[in-house]
């Protein structure tokens, strides 16, 4: 059984900030990577940032200098700082959690993806 449990999302005024957190549970580890996803209404999900398990993180353009991606391993949790937030930020924020299952030959490993439930954040202007 694989649970992620999102918090942290709600309502704020445009340069506000909030604090998502993604903790994860279950026989879903190792966990390679941890990331942070959103989809606005009528848009495809797009990624916002992500970080692996040594710490190396990666940024959507539109959020780099404003948001923060950290990882707690010891407690499989991460975290998503959100800063100077803007009306177009506005999504259903989802946590992704990705393992690798490793193989002696060809593919030599896959990847399995875990969503959570998602958490609604709302930037008013």
């Amino acid at each position: 059984q694989v649970q992620l449990v999102e918090s942290g999302g709600g309502l704020v005024q445009a340069g506000g900030s909030l604090r998502l957190s993604c903790a994860a549970s279950g026989s879903i580890f190792p966990i390679n990577d941890m990331g942070w996803y959103r989809q606005a209404p009528g848009k495809q999900r797009e990624l916002v940032a992500t970080i692996t398990e040594g710490g190396s993180t990666n940024y959507s353009d539109s959020v780099k200098g404003r948001f923060t991606i950290s990882r707690y391993s010891a407690e499989n949790t991460a975290y998503l700082q959100m800063n100077s937030l803007k009306p177009e930020d506005t999504a259903v924020y989802y946590c992704n959690v990705g393992t690798r299952t490793y193989y002696s030959r060809s593919p030599y490993y896959t990847r399995d993806d875990y969503w959570g439930q998602g958490t609604q954040v709302t930037v008013s202007s």
